[in-house]
């Protein structure tokens, strides 16, 4: 479906307005692969495309919910897990990063970063470790500050007092575009130990199509924020474009990238991501038969998805839905789906915010309902201890 370019003061009064009726890009569009199909039937494109060896999972899985982790956490957005099985999660509203022991569920604050700040879905957002994390005990982290987002690295030192284990934070990266929606802010290190930021086009469309903007991109940099080695656009931290609100990052096992971002008014995307690769928006939403750009290989209707986190585990990707208040199960044959998505938890938790894979066919989920969208009840938010399969 071809979407018209819109005014951009058109977009940032509908988006505001569709903000306080808790629909905005937090409650985003998806959609179906063919524009024909029946809304509220969720499909895939499916092709044979995997790696010779590689074993395409079942058609249909399973998950079930073990037990919740922990209680009581502020606007949960980004989750890390440290090398002794603890997690780390940020609170995108309070500016800190908590600890939580995962088999007591006890939280300790580790600390708070200074310069956040959180406005709209801005605030503090993704978190990674470094690859070398034993030896550095860096985190990284993805926030909103007074004038734009940007990426800061921390030492962490566990034997200093509750609250006071974060150093100074070293900023790498700055001037992403900030907004009060459409902030981006999921980050991870790839397999190359490259970090990968995704970032939103902060309400202002045409930003995505620009490649000297870093709005609606996903980026490439070195562990000290310069372009990686290897970017598909000289001296650049582009690595693909056309995006509108990235949030989930993932790779396979084979070492592929994928990438969940909101739609606007008919489809959410996940994408399979090739370096230099135009996503389409603001030009394309969803599927399209126009070549020069590259088609999601999932799409969703509104009420199904508005995905953030992505995880793969057991030969699928696994996506959380904030709108949608599901997890989904999108089942891999290389980079296609080689089956239709199914849902899982459809209702029952809420929003859902991130979601990590843990090894051995677990994940951990948060929730996401006291986001300023959710109806918050006793206990929230919530880490959840998945099995799945």
């Amino acid at each position: 479906m071809i979407v018209q370019r819109r005014a951009v003061t058109a977009v940032l009064a509908a988006a505001t307005l569709l903000l306080t009726a808790g629909c905005s890009s937090d409650d985003g569009a998806g959609g179906l692969p063919d524009a024909s199909a029946a809304p509220g039937r969720t499909t895939a494109q499916s092709s044979p495309s995997g790696q010779p060896g590689e074993q395409t999972p079942p058609a249909k899985g399973t998950v079930k919910v073990v037990r919740t982790v922990a209680e009581g956490l502020a606007s949960p957005w980004g989750l890390a897990a440290l090398p002794d099985g603890d997690l780390l999660v940020s609170s995108r509203d309070e500016g800190t990063i908590t600890r939580v022991d995962t088999e007591t569920g006890k939280k300790s604050e580790v600390g708070e970063v200074p310069g956040v700040s959180p406005e709209g879905e801005g605030g503090l957002l993704g978190i990674a470790l470094s690859p070398d994390f034993a030896s550095d005990h860096m985190i990284y982290a993805y926030y909103t500050s007074a004038s734009d987002n940007r990426i800061v690295r921390m030492l962490h030192d566990a034997q200093k007092p509750s609250g006071e284990q974060l150093g100074a934070p070293d900023t790498i990266f700055r001037g992403i575009p900030k907004g009060f929606i459409h902030n981006g802010g999921r980050i991870a290190f790839g397999p190359d130990k490259m970090l990968y930021a995704g970032t939103g086009e902060s309400g202002e469309e045409g930003l995505s199509q620009e490649r000297n903007s870093l709005g609606g991109k996903i980026l490439r940099m070195t562990p000290e924020g310069e372009p990686a080695p290897g970017n598909p656009f000289p001296d650049s931290t582009v690595y693909s474009y056309g995006h509108r609100n990235v949030q989930g990052l993932a790779w396979d096992g084979e070492q592929r990238l994928f990438a969940a971002e909101f739609g606007q008014d008919t489809w959410d995307e996940l994408n399979a991501i090739e370096p230099g690769g135009n996503y389409g928006w603001p030009e394309v939403e969803g599927r399209t038969d126009d070549s020069r750009y590259r088609n999601p290989i999932a799409q969703w209707s509104t009420d199904e998805a508005s995905p953030s986190g992505i995880a793969y585990a057991e030969g699928s990707l696994w996506m959380a839905g904030l709108g949608g208040k599901r997890l989904w199960r999108i089942p891999l044959d290389g980079t296609k789906a080689s089956a239709d998505p199914q849902a899982f938890l459809e209702g029952e938790h809420g929003r859902l915010r991130t979601v990590l894979a843990a090894g051995g066919g677990k994940l951990w989920l948060t929730t996401s309902e006291t986001d300023g969208r959710g109806s918050p009840e006793a206990g929230d938010d919530r880490i959840l201890e998945l099995e799945v399969s």
